[in-house]
Protein backbone atom coordinates (compact mmCIF):
# COMPACT_ATOMS: atom_id res chain seq x y z
CA UNK A 1 0.00 0.00 0.00
CA UNK A 2 2.78 2.63 0.88
CA UNK A 3 5.75 1.30 -1.49
CA UNK A 4 5.21 3.96 -3.76
CA UNK A 5 5.80 6.39 -1.00
CA UNK A 6 9.51 7.41 0.21
CA UNK A 7 10.95 6.84 4.00
CA UNK A 8 12.65 10.01 3.80
CA UNK A 9 9.32 11.79 2.70
CA UNK A 10 7.22 10.16 5.76
CA UNK A 11 9.85 10.77 7.98
CA UNK A 12 10.27 14.27 7.38
CA UNK A 13 6.35 14.92 6.96
CA UNK A 14 6.40 13.03 10.11
CA UNK A 15 8.41 15.23 12.19
CA UNK A 16 7.28 17.98 11.05
CA UNK A 17 3.82 17.30 12.21
CA UNK A 18 4.86 16.58 15.19
CA UNK A 19 6.95 19.62 15.96
CA UNK A 20 4.63 21.73 14.63
CA UNK A 21 1.70 20.81 16.99
CA UNK A 22 4.41 20.68 19.72
CA UNK A 23 5.42 24.33 18.87
CA UNK A 24 1.83 25.86 19.22
CA UNK A 25 1.90 24.90 23.05
CA UNK A 26 5.56 26.35 23.87
CA UNK A 27 4.54 29.21 21.71
CA UNK A 28 1.60 29.94 24.11
CA UNK A 29 2.87 28.86 27.53
CA UNK A 30 6.08 30.96 27.44
CA UNK A 31 4.11 33.82 27.14
CA UNK A 32 1.47 32.91 29.42
CA UNK A 33 4.10 32.38 31.75
CA UNK A 34 5.53 35.55 31.90
CA UNK A 35 1.79 37.23 31.69
CA UNK A 36 0.74 35.35 35.05
CA UNK A 37 4.16 36.29 36.73
CA UNK A 38 3.18 40.03 35.81
CA UNK A 39 -0.19 39.67 37.44
CA UNK A 40 0.64 38.57 40.35
CA UNK A 41 2.96 40.71 40.49
CA UNK A 42 0.79 43.86 40.23
CA UNK A 43 -1.93 42.08 42.56
CA UNK A 44 1.09 41.94 45.39
CA UNK A 45 2.35 45.67 44.75
CA UNK A 46 -1.22 47.10 44.26
CA UNK A 47 -3.94 44.93 46.69
CA UNK A 48 -6.34 44.99 44.10
CA UNK A 49 -7.93 41.73 43.72
CA UNK A 50 -8.94 42.32 39.90
CA UNK A 51 -4.98 41.47 39.02
CA UNK A 52 -5.68 38.13 40.83
CA UNK A 53 -8.88 37.14 38.95
CA UNK A 54 -6.94 37.65 36.13
CA UNK A 55 -4.12 35.58 37.44
CA UNK A 56 -6.72 32.23 38.51
CA UNK A 57 -8.65 32.52 35.20
CA UNK A 58 -5.34 32.45 32.67
CA UNK A 59 -3.35 29.70 35.65
CA UNK A 60 -6.17 26.97 34.51
CA UNK A 61 -5.47 27.77 30.77
CA UNK A 62 -1.70 27.52 31.09
CA UNK A 63 -2.25 24.30 33.34
CA UNK A 64 -3.79 22.48 30.76
CA UNK A 65 -1.20 24.32 27.88
CA UNK A 66 1.81 23.41 29.19
CA UNK A 67 0.61 19.72 29.96
CA UNK A 68 0.02 19.42 26.24
CA UNK A 69 3.81 21.07 25.50
CA UNK A 70 5.07 18.89 27.72
CA UNK A 71 3.51 15.49 26.24
CA UNK A 72 3.68 16.36 22.80
CA UNK A 73 7.57 17.24 23.28
CA UNK A 74 8.26 13.96 24.96
CA UNK A 75 6.95 11.95 21.85
CA UNK A 76 8.58 14.06 19.50
CA UNK A 77 11.98 13.38 20.85
CA UNK A 78 11.52 9.48 20.38
CA UNK A 79 12.07 10.47 16.47
CA UNK A 80 15.51 10.94 17.11
CA UNK A 81 16.36 7.52 17.92
CA UNK A 82 13.45 6.17 15.60
CA UNK A 83 13.67 7.80 12.44
CA UNK A 84 16.71 9.64 12.66
CA UNK A 85 19.05 7.44 14.06
CA UNK A 86 22.19 8.05 11.80
CA UNK A 87 21.69 12.11 12.73
CA UNK A 88 21.60 11.00 16.33
CA UNK A 89 24.61 9.10 16.29
CA UNK A 90 26.69 11.42 13.88
CA UNK A 91 25.62 14.42 15.91
CA UNK A 92 24.78 13.12 19.43
CA UNK A 93 28.25 13.93 21.02
CA UNK A 94 27.07 17.83 20.29
CA UNK A 95 23.40 17.75 20.25
CA UNK A 96 23.41 15.40 23.17
CA UNK A 97 24.56 17.89 25.94
CA UNK A 98 22.67 20.51 24.95
CA UNK A 99 19.36 19.25 25.13
CA UNK A 100 20.88 17.49 28.79
CA UNK A 101 21.22 20.87 30.02
CA UNK A 102 17.76 21.80 29.21
CA UNK A 103 16.60 18.66 30.97
CA UNK A 104 18.51 19.65 34.12
CA UNK A 105 17.87 23.32 33.87
CA UNK A 106 14.56 24.20 32.87
CA UNK A 107 12.53 21.15 33.34
CA UNK A 108 13.63 20.36 36.75
CA UNK A 109 13.19 24.17 37.52
CA UNK A 110 9.73 24.52 35.89
CA UNK A 111 8.78 21.10 37.87
CA UNK A 112 10.17 21.95 41.10
CA UNK A 113 8.02 24.95 41.24
CA UNK A 114 4.81 24.19 38.99
CA UNK A 115 3.64 22.68 41.97
CA UNK A 116 3.85 25.80 44.23
CA UNK A 117 2.89 27.84 41.76
CA UNK A 118 -0.72 25.66 40.65
CA UNK A 119 -1.47 24.57 43.65
CA UNK A 120 0.19 26.31 46.74
CA UNK A 121 -1.70 30.01 46.95
CA UNK A 122 -3.19 28.38 49.87
CA UNK A 123 -0.34 27.22 51.59
CA UNK A 124 2.52 29.11 51.08
CA UNK A 125 3.50 32.85 51.67
CA UNK A 126 2.72 35.55 48.83
CA UNK A 127 6.44 36.35 48.03
CA UNK A 128 7.01 32.75 48.17
CA UNK A 129 4.13 31.85 45.35
CA UNK A 130 5.19 34.61 43.50
CA UNK A 131 9.13 33.52 43.59
CA UNK A 132 7.43 30.31 42.53
CA UNK A 133 5.76 31.94 39.44
CA UNK A 134 8.98 33.88 38.22
CA UNK A 135 10.54 30.85 38.54
CA UNK A 136 8.08 28.99 36.34
CA UNK A 137 8.43 31.85 33.64
CA UNK A 138 12.09 31.97 33.86
CA UNK A 139 12.20 27.88 33.28
CA UNK A 140 9.94 28.39 30.03
CA UNK A 141 12.38 31.08 29.20
CA UNK A 142 15.52 28.85 30.06
CA UNK A 143 13.81 25.65 28.13
CA UNK A 144 13.70 27.63 24.71
CA UNK A 145 17.32 28.31 25.20
CA UNK A 146 18.62 25.17 24.85
CA UNK A 147 16.33 24.35 22.34
CA UNK A 148 16.83 27.04 20.14
CA UNK A 149 20.67 27.02 20.58
CA UNK A 150 20.40 23.15 19.24
CA UNK A 151 18.70 24.26 16.32
CA UNK A 152 20.81 27.38 15.73
CA UNK A 153 23.74 25.35 15.73
CA UNK A 154 22.25 22.80 13.45
CA UNK A 155 21.69 25.91 11.02
CA UNK A 156 25.18 27.63 11.53
CA UNK A 157 27.58 25.00 13.07
CA UNK A 158 30.61 26.30 14.62
CA UNK A 159 32.61 24.69 17.52
CA UNK A 160 33.13 21.20 16.44
CA UNK A 161 35.81 19.14 15.09
CA UNK A 162 35.15 15.75 12.71
CA UNK A 163 36.17 12.84 14.39
CA UNK A 164 37.50 9.70 12.63
CA UNK A 165 34.26 7.99 12.48
CA UNK A 166 32.03 10.99 10.83
CA UNK A 167 30.89 12.00 14.18
CA UNK A 168 30.71 15.76 15.09
CA UNK A 169 32.81 16.94 18.50
CA UNK A 170 32.68 19.50 20.76
CA UNK A 171 35.76 21.95 20.21
CA UNK A 172 37.55 23.75 22.71
CA UNK A 173 35.03 25.44 23.55
CA UNK A 174 31.39 24.91 24.54
CA UNK A 175 30.83 28.58 24.27
CA UNK A 176 31.28 28.56 20.45
CA UNK A 177 28.72 25.77 20.08
CA UNK A 178 25.97 27.27 22.46
CA UNK A 179 26.39 31.02 20.88
CA UNK A 180 26.85 29.62 16.91
CA UNK A 181 26.42 32.64 14.91
CA UNK A 182 22.34 32.49 14.35
CA UNK A 183 21.69 31.88 18.18
CA UNK A 184 21.06 35.73 19.31
CA UNK A 185 18.79 36.76 16.44
CA UNK A 186 17.07 33.40 16.51
CA UNK A 187 16.66 33.31 20.32
CA UNK A 188 15.17 37.27 20.79
CA UNK A 189 13.04 36.69 17.76
CA UNK A 190 10.93 33.52 19.11
CA UNK A 191 11.23 34.68 22.33
CA UNK A 192 9.30 37.62 21.00
CA UNK A 193 7.19 35.74 18.76
CA UNK A 194 5.95 33.60 21.79
CA UNK A 195 5.14 37.21 24.10
CA UNK A 196 2.95 38.53 21.09
CA UNK A 197 1.49 35.23 20.44
CA UNK A 198 0.10 35.09 23.97
CA UNK A 199 -0.69 38.33 24.18
CA UNK A 200 -3.05 38.04 20.91
CA UNK A 201 -5.25 35.37 22.73
CA UNK A 202 -5.23 37.43 25.57
CA UNK A 203 -6.84 40.23 23.86
CA UNK A 204 -8.84 38.15 21.30
CA UNK A 205 -10.32 36.22 24.76
CA UNK A 206 -10.94 40.37 26.01
CA UNK A 207 -12.29 41.38 22.55
CA UNK A 208 -14.69 38.36 22.98
CA UNK A 209 -16.19 39.11 26.19
CA UNK A 210 -15.91 43.13 25.72
CA UNK A 211 -18.51 42.59 22.76
CA UNK A 212 -20.75 40.66 24.98
CA UNK A 213 -20.39 43.22 28.03
CA UNK A 214 -18.16 46.22 27.53
CA UNK A 215 -18.81 46.71 31.15
CA UNK A 216 -16.52 44.17 32.12
CA UNK A 217 -13.69 44.94 34.22
CA UNK A 218 -11.78 42.34 34.09
CA UNK A 219 -12.15 41.81 30.28
CA UNK A 220 -10.76 45.62 29.62
CA UNK A 221 -7.74 45.07 32.21
CA UNK A 222 -7.26 42.53 29.95
CA UNK A 223 -7.78 43.95 26.59
CA UNK A 224 -5.48 46.97 27.92
CA UNK A 225 -2.76 45.11 28.55
CA UNK A 226 -2.88 42.89 25.54
CA UNK A 227 -2.82 46.15 23.06
CA UNK A 228 -0.07 47.64 24.77
CA UNK A 229 1.94 44.56 23.90
CA UNK A 230 0.77 44.67 20.40
CA UNK A 231 1.58 47.98 20.31
CA UNK A 232 4.98 48.54 21.97
CA UNK A 233 6.20 45.10 21.28
CA UNK A 234 4.97 44.49 17.39
CA UNK A 235 7.58 47.14 16.02
CA UNK A 236 10.75 45.71 18.50
CA UNK A 237 9.50 42.39 16.87
CA UNK A 238 9.89 43.33 13.15
CA UNK A 239 13.37 44.98 14.06
CA UNK A 240 14.27 42.07 15.58
CA UNK A 241 13.23 39.74 12.34
CA UNK A 242 15.05 42.44 9.79
CA UNK A 243 18.36 41.72 12.17
CA UNK A 244 17.51 38.40 11.84
CA UNK A 245 17.26 38.05 7.97
CA UNK A 246 20.48 39.95 7.71
CA UNK A 247 22.15 37.35 9.84
CA UNK A 248 20.46 34.85 7.50
CA UNK A 249 21.61 36.51 4.52
CA UNK A 250 25.43 36.31 5.80
CA UNK A 251 25.43 32.62 6.71
CA UNK A 252 22.67 31.07 4.74
CA UNK A 253 22.07 33.16 1.93
CA UNK A 254 20.15 30.75 -0.28
CA UNK A 255 17.57 30.63 2.05
CA UNK A 256 16.94 33.97 1.68
CA UNK A 257 17.48 33.54 -1.89
CA UNK A 258 14.43 31.31 -1.65
CA UNK A 259 12.64 33.99 0.78
CA UNK A 260 12.99 36.58 -1.86
CA UNK A 261 12.06 34.55 -5.15
CA UNK A 262 15.06 35.45 -6.38
CA UNK A 263 15.77 32.63 -9.12
CA UNK A 264 18.14 35.20 -11.06
CA UNK A 265 20.77 37.61 -9.82
CA UNK A 266 20.14 40.86 -9.97
CA UNK A 267 23.21 43.13 -10.57
CA UNK A 268 21.78 46.55 -10.28
CA UNK A 269 19.47 46.33 -7.57
CA UNK A 270 17.19 43.76 -6.31
CA UNK A 271 13.43 44.29 -6.14
CA UNK A 272 11.29 43.02 -3.40
CA UNK A 273 8.55 40.78 -4.78
CA UNK A 274 5.38 41.08 -3.07
CA UNK A 275 3.43 38.26 -4.75
CA UNK A 276 4.27 35.58 -6.94
CA UNK A 277 4.03 32.17 -7.74
CA UNK A 278 7.30 30.37 -7.64
CA UNK A 279 8.31 27.73 -10.30
CA UNK A 280 10.96 25.63 -9.56
CA UNK A 281 10.82 23.65 -12.79
CA UNK A 282 11.21 26.89 -15.21
CA UNK A 283 13.04 28.58 -12.81
CA UNK A 284 10.92 31.42 -12.96
CA UNK A 285 8.07 33.48 -10.23
CA UNK A 286 5.04 34.12 -12.67
CA UNK A 287 2.67 36.60 -11.88
CA UNK A 288 5.32 38.93 -9.93
CA UNK A 289 4.52 42.17 -8.48
CA UNK A 290 7.26 43.90 -6.93
CA UNK A 291 8.72 47.10 -5.77
CA UNK A 292 12.24 47.75 -7.38
CA UNK A 293 15.34 47.93 -5.57
CA UNK A 294 14.09 47.64 -2.90
CA UNK A 295 15.23 44.37 -1.62
CA UNK A 296 18.27 45.46 -1.80
CA UNK A 297 17.67 48.60 0.22
CA UNK A 298 16.59 46.02 3.09
CA UNK A 299 19.10 43.75 2.60
CA UNK A 300 22.30 45.84 1.66
CA UNK A 301 21.25 49.09 2.61
CA UNK A 302 21.85 50.24 -1.04
CA UNK A 303 19.28 51.16 -3.64
CA UNK A 304 21.99 49.48 -6.21
CA UNK A 305 23.47 46.75 -4.30
CA UNK A 306 24.01 43.59 -6.49
CA UNK A 307 22.03 40.73 -4.97
CA UNK A 308 23.26 36.80 -6.46
CA UNK A 309 20.29 34.64 -7.14
CA UNK A 310 20.10 31.05 -7.25
CA UNK A 311 21.48 30.66 -10.59
CA UNK A 312 24.76 30.88 -8.48
CA UNK A 313 23.81 27.83 -6.63
CA UNK A 314 24.19 24.66 -7.61
CA UNK A 315 20.63 22.97 -8.63
CA UNK A 316 20.94 19.75 -5.80
CA UNK A 317 21.76 22.92 -3.08
CA UNK A 318 18.79 24.96 -3.47
CA UNK A 319 15.48 24.91 -1.00
CA UNK A 320 12.14 24.46 -2.40
CA UNK A 321 11.37 27.62 -2.88
CA UNK A 322 7.56 28.15 -3.17
CA UNK A 323 7.70 26.95 0.74
CA UNK A 324 9.62 28.67 1.39
CA UNK A 325 9.02 32.18 -0.13
CA UNK A 326 4.69 31.46 0.75
CA UNK A 327 5.78 30.99 3.95
CA UNK A 328 7.95 33.63 4.56
CA UNK A 329 5.43 36.46 3.48
CA UNK A 330 2.70 34.51 5.61
CA UNK A 331 5.13 35.28 8.71
CA UNK A 332 5.41 38.86 7.53
CA UNK A 333 2.17 39.85 6.58
CA UNK A 334 0.86 38.39 10.19
CA UNK A 335 3.25 40.88 11.79
CA UNK A 336 2.39 44.04 10.38
CA UNK A 337 -1.13 43.25 10.66
CA UNK A 338 -0.18 42.55 14.40
CA UNK A 339 1.88 46.07 14.11
CA UNK A 340 -1.54 47.41 12.35
CA UNK A 341 -3.73 46.47 14.94
CA UNK A 342 -1.38 47.76 17.85
CA UNK A 343 -1.34 51.20 15.78
CA UNK A 344 -5.23 50.92 15.82
CA UNK A 345 -5.22 50.15 19.56
CA UNK A 346 -3.26 53.42 20.59
CA UNK A 347 -5.67 55.69 18.23
CA UNK A 348 -8.97 54.17 20.07
CA UNK A 349 -7.07 54.72 23.13
CA UNK A 350 -6.38 58.08 22.25
CA UNK A 351 -10.12 58.75 21.59
CA UNK A 352 -11.07 57.15 24.36
CA UNK A 353 -13.04 54.55 22.32
CA UNK A 354 -10.51 51.44 23.43
CA UNK A 355 -13.64 49.68 25.18
CA UNK A 356 -16.33 50.48 22.78
CA UNK A 357 -15.08 50.53 19.83
CA UNK A 358 -16.68 47.23 17.98
CA UNK A 359 -14.64 47.14 14.90
CA UNK A 360 -11.75 47.15 16.77
CA UNK A 361 -13.02 44.19 18.71
CA UNK A 362 -13.96 42.18 15.92
CA UNK A 363 -10.68 42.42 14.55
CA UNK A 364 -8.75 41.42 18.07
CA UNK A 365 -10.94 38.87 18.20
CA UNK A 366 -9.94 37.72 14.34
CA UNK A 367 -6.33 38.36 15.11
CA UNK A 368 -6.53 35.99 18.74
CA UNK A 369 -4.96 32.81 16.77
CA UNK A 370 -2.57 35.04 14.22
CA UNK A 371 0.67 34.34 16.56
CA UNK A 372 0.36 30.38 16.30
CA UNK A 373 0.20 31.20 12.43
CA UNK A 374 3.16 33.06 12.45
CA UNK A 375 5.38 31.35 14.61
CA UNK A 376 4.43 28.09 12.56
CA UNK A 377 4.74 30.00 9.22
CA UNK A 378 8.34 30.94 10.44
CA UNK A 379 9.91 27.69 11.68
CA UNK A 380 8.12 26.43 8.29
CA UNK A 381 10.53 28.99 6.30
CA UNK A 382 13.44 28.57 8.99
CA UNK A 383 13.58 24.29 8.73
CA UNK A 384 12.80 24.26 4.67
CA UNK A 385 14.63 26.81 3.86
CA UNK A 386 18.11 25.00 5.45
CA UNK A 387 17.16 21.81 2.91
CA UNK A 388 18.78 19.71 1.95
CA UNK A 389 20.47 19.79 4.27
CA UNK A 390 20.20 18.62 8.17
CA UNK A 391 23.47 20.17 9.65
CA UNK A 392 23.93 23.04 7.43
CA UNK A 393 26.10 22.53 4.20
CA UNK A 394 27.84 19.98 6.41
CA UNK A 395 25.20 16.53 6.26
CA UNK A 396 22.49 16.09 4.15
CA UNK A 397 19.10 15.58 5.33
CA UNK A 398 18.63 12.30 3.38
CA UNK A 399 21.92 11.20 5.35
CA UNK A 400 20.89 11.87 8.52
CA UNK A 401 17.32 9.38 8.22
CA UNK A 402 17.56 5.65 9.67
CA UNK A 403 17.39 2.55 7.52
CA UNK A 404 13.49 2.14 7.53
CA UNK A 405 10.90 0.77 5.20
CA UNK A 406 8.33 3.36 4.26
CA UNK A 407 4.97 1.18 5.08
CA UNK A 408 6.91 1.72 8.89
CA UNK A 409 7.00 5.29 8.66
CA UNK A 410 3.63 5.64 7.10
CA UNK A 411 1.99 3.57 9.75
CA UNK A 412 3.41 5.45 12.75
CA UNK A 413 2.78 8.67 10.67
CA UNK A 414 -1.26 7.77 10.84
CA UNK A 415 -0.97 6.64 14.10
CA UNK A 416 0.52 10.06 15.11
CA UNK A 417 -2.06 12.24 13.31
CA UNK A 418 -5.06 10.19 14.70
CA UNK A 419 -4.05 10.37 18.10
CA UNK A 420 -2.90 14.02 18.06
CA UNK A 421 -6.15 15.01 16.34
CA UNK A 422 -8.19 12.99 19.40
CA UNK A 423 -6.19 13.57 22.24
CA UNK A 424 -5.11 17.75 21.64
CA UNK A 425 -8.06 18.19 19.86
CA UNK A 426 -9.62 17.67 23.01
CA UNK A 427 -7.65 19.71 25.06
CA UNK A 428 -8.15 22.68 22.69
CA UNK A 429 -11.35 22.03 22.91
CA UNK A 430 -11.10 22.77 27.02
CA UNK A 431 -9.06 25.15 26.72
CA UNK A 432 -11.25 27.43 24.69
CA UNK A 433 -14.41 26.23 26.89
CA UNK A 434 -12.50 27.73 29.66
CA UNK A 435 -12.06 31.11 27.44
CA UNK A 436 -15.43 31.08 26.68
CA UNK A 437 -16.53 32.01 30.20
CA UNK A 438 -15.69 35.55 31.12
CA UNK A 439 -13.09 36.03 34.27
CA UNK A 440 -15.31 37.44 37.79
CA UNK A 441 -14.45 38.24 41.07
CA UNK A 442 -13.24 35.69 43.12
CA UNK A 443 -12.02 33.27 40.62
CA UNK A 444 -11.88 29.86 41.09
CA UNK A 445 -8.22 28.49 40.79
CA UNK A 446 -6.36 25.53 39.80
CA UNK A 447 -7.30 22.73 43.11
CA UNK A 448 -6.20 18.99 43.53
CA UNK A 449 -9.50 16.88 43.99
CA UNK A 450 -9.57 14.50 46.75
CA UNK A 451 -9.04 11.47 44.26
CA UNK A 452 -5.75 13.35 43.10
CA UNK A 453 -6.42 14.61 39.15
CA UNK A 454 -6.14 18.60 38.73
CA UNK A 455 -9.49 20.19 38.54
CA UNK A 456 -10.78 23.66 38.60
CA UNK A 457 -12.43 24.68 41.65
CA UNK A 458 -13.20 27.36 44.15
CA UNK A 459 -11.27 28.81 46.85
CA UNK A 460 -12.90 31.65 48.66
CA UNK A 461 -11.30 32.21 52.25
CA UNK A 462 -13.05 32.39 55.24
CA UNK A 463 -12.83 35.44 57.60
CA UNK A 464 -10.11 33.45 59.76
CA UNK A 465 -8.21 31.58 57.05
CA UNK A 466 -5.29 32.92 56.20
CA UNK A 467 -4.58 32.28 52.64
CA UNK A 468 -1.10 33.97 52.33
CA UNK A 469 0.38 32.05 55.20
CA UNK A 470 1.47 35.08 56.57
CA UNK A 471 -0.47 34.91 59.71
CA UNK A 472 -2.38 37.99 59.04
CA UNK A 473 -5.76 36.25 58.83
CA UNK A 474 -7.29 38.20 56.26
CA UNK A 475 -8.91 36.52 53.02
CA UNK A 476 -8.07 37.38 49.65
CA UNK A 477 -11.53 37.98 48.35
CA UNK A 478 -11.27 41.16 51.23
CA UNK A 479 -8.62 42.32 49.56
CA UNK A 480 -9.72 46.17 48.01
CA UNK A 481 -11.29 46.57 44.73
CA UNK A 482 -10.60 48.50 41.79
CA UNK A 483 -12.87 46.80 39.03
CA UNK A 484 -11.41 49.53 36.33
CA UNK A 485 -7.99 49.16 37.33
CA UNK A 486 -5.21 51.33 36.69
CA UNK A 487 -3.96 53.66 33.40
CA UNK A 488 -7.39 52.51 32.01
Amino acid sequence: MFDNFDALVLARIQFAFTVSFHFIFPAFSIGLASFLAVLEGLWLKTGKSLYLDLFKYWLKIFAIAFAMGVVSGIVMSYQFGTNWSVYSDRAGPVIGPLMAYEVLTAFFLEAGFLGVMLFGMERVGRKLHFAATCMVAFGTFISAFWILSVNSWMQTPTGFEMGANGQFLPGASWWDIVFNPSFPYRLVHTVIAAYLTTAFVVGGVGAWHLLKDRTNAHARKMFSMAMWMAALVAPVQIFAGDMHGLNTMEHQPQKVMAMEGHYESHPDGAPLYIFGIPDDETRTLDYAIGIPKLSSLILKHSLDAPLAGLDTIPDDEQPPVAIVFWSFRIMVGIGFAMLGLGLWSLFARYRKRLYDWKPLHRAALVMAPSGFVAVIAGWVTTEVGRQPYVIYNLMRTSEAASPLDAPAVATSLLAFVIVYLTVFSAGAWYILHLMKDAPHAHEEGVKRGDDGPIRSAGFTPGPTQDPTGEGHGEAIADQPRHPQGDGE
